[in-house]
């Protein structure tokens, strides 16, 4: 997410030293995939190669042969494994996958184990955006995010799409280590707050996450689902806008050559930082390249059952991509946009635990998302409220009190988080018939009355004060009636989730005898 210029992370010296000899140094170029049998972390006598494994090196593909073995040209950097469903890594000291390999590794090989078979689906924690600027808000991410998660997550996987820190990236073993005791293996996209502010170019602006994270772009597989990771920060420094949406010609050759080896029958879920919808306001230069965003969708196009998860935009929003954004398969391309886990950068009043609200802009409460994916590639989304035991699905809005028999000028208000511009929504007053609200393009009404506050205030309220809100794509409003006895109504929503079924809500207001 764009925000004020800071000063630039500087790279510490044992990593400008590693990036620098990593780049003299010939890559990995040939090596094993083997099974671990126990566990050890290394290849010992009577441990058998396992075939057919994919290896890469960003751009180049091999396969491994019936003994294991993988041979690449020498023309690129550092090498990763795409791990086979089934097959599980072991995880380096900071709960990383030990997934890749730098250019001056001892050793080239890579262990896998078997992992169990889910018996139904598999639970993937998708985050974005932590985003913490300083030891105090990875503090928030561990108390707001991760601890009450801990015991009770089934989740077998765990995302991370992009601005891991907000241009600080000492904070990254500070943020490891808080993700870390979620227990499951973790794939990380890099942001644009993860870039090297010092970096003459894009070629060279992501020495430091590279370092700690491996590749840039990689991929995955699980039961029932190839996950690719993509890079999709172009860093332009000296420029009027100092990066843009898009992809490298590396990463489409990598593609070129990866994607005709995947199953097509399984869920394609590629997983991306900057948003492939155009954001930008008329008259201002598209935030994904639009060309860029045409060449992947041809090459995506042979893939049936495909999900792009971006982050970056600190709100939350689903997109279905048609022809006119250049996708031409044969049912639309669902896009989720997901909400930040830091929200609205840690923004907001602070609540009896000393946490900030974050609620974002377009009145989302900060969060985090699920996906599970069955082993047919069928998959379920879910956004989850931070430390809400009541796992809500909406925010409700209605005035307390109106006069009765005026005109029904007043309305009450549905933020429906997992909500499109075609969810069906309805709501009844007083057990009445069901009726459809009506979908509004405009401000959160909850979040504008905390913007008033903030104004009318005459100290600061919290160390930033809460977004201002901006129209809200999930927004449903329907007429409250004034025509009803006087004393208090109940008012009941419900939102027709495609995953989760019907999801309700319910709130009441008064109506009050007035003479003039």
């Amino acid at each position: 997410m764009p925000s004020t210029p800071r000063r630039p992370a500087r790279l510490p010296f044992a990593l400008l030293l590693l990036a620098c000899c990593a780049g003299a140094q010939a890559a990995c170029t040939q090596g094993h995939v083997y099974l671990d049998a126990n566990g050890n972390g290394r290849r010992d006598a009577g441990e058998v190669g396992i075939a057919r494994v994919l290896v890469a090196d960003g751009r180049n593909i091999a396969t491994t042969d019936a003994q294991g073995a993988y041979r690449l040209p020498a023309a690129r950097g550092s090498v990763f494994v795409v791990k086979p469903a089934r097959y599980a890594l072991p995880m380096r000291g900071n709960g990383l996958p030990d997934s890749w390999r730098s250019a001056d590794a001892a050793s080239c090989d890579f262990a896998l184990r078997p992992a169990p078979v889910p018996a139904s689906s598999t639970q993937v924690l998708v985050f974005t955006d932590p985003q913490p600027k300083n030891v105090v808000d990875v503090g928030y991410y561990r108390r707001d995010i991760v601890e009450p998660l801990l015991g009770r997550h089934h989740a077998r996987l765990g995302l991370t799409l992009g601005d891991i820190v907000d241009d600080d990236q000492s904070l990254y073993p500070g943020v490891d280590a808080v993700t870390k005791r979620l227990g499951v293996p973790w794939l990380t996209v890099p942001g644009n707050h993860d870039v090297d502010r010092d970096a003459t170019g894009d070629d060279d602006s992501l020495r430091t996450f590279t370092a700690h994270y491996g590749p840039d772009s990689y991929a995955w597989e699980e039961d029932g689902a190839s996950f690719l990771v993509l890079d999709d920060v172009v860093y332009r420094p000296g420029g009027d806008l100092r990066y843009v949406g898009g992809l490298r010609a590396d990463q489409f050759a990598f593609l070129e050559a990866l994607l005709p080896r995947l199953r097509s029958d399984r869920l394609l879920v590629v997983a991306v930082h900057i948003p492939l919808f155009d954001a930008a306001p008329p008259g201002r230069p598209a935030t994904f390249r639009p060309e860029d965003r045409e060449r992947l969708f041809a090459l995506l196009q042979r893939f049936p059952n495909v999900l792009v998860l971006s982050g970056h935009s600190h709100a939350q929003r689903q997109v279905l991509h048609g022809a006119a954004d250049g996708w031409h398969g044969a049912a639309p391309l669902l896009e989720y946009n997901v909400g930040a886990a830091c929200g609205a950068f840690w923004s907001g009043t602070k609540d009896a635990a000393g946490i900030p609200d974050a609620t974002m802009s377009d009145g989302t409460p900060n969060g985090y998302a699920t996906l599970d994916i069955a082993r047919d590639g069928r998959y379920a989304l879910a956004w989850h409220v931070a430390r809400d035991p009541a796992d809500p699905a909406m925010a409700l809005h209605a005035p307390k009190v109106l006069r009765q028999g005026a005109y029904p000028a007043w309305g009450v208000y549905a933020n429906v988080f997992m909500g499109r511009e075609d969810t069906p929504v309805e709501y009844r007053v007083d057990d009445g018939a069901w009726q459809p609200m009506q979908h509004v393009l405009q401000p959160d009404p909850v979040l504008l009355a905390e913007n008033a506050r903030d104004d009318a205030a005459d100290a600061l309220r919290g160390y930033d004060r809460s977004p201002e809100a901006t129209p809200s794509t999930h927004l449903w409003r329907g007429a409250l009636p004034t025509t009803l006895a006087a004393g208090m109504h109940r008012v009941e929503v419900r939102a027709r989730d495609p995953w989760r079924g019907w999801r309700q809500a319910a709130t009441s207001y008064r109506l009050d005898v007035a003479s003039p």
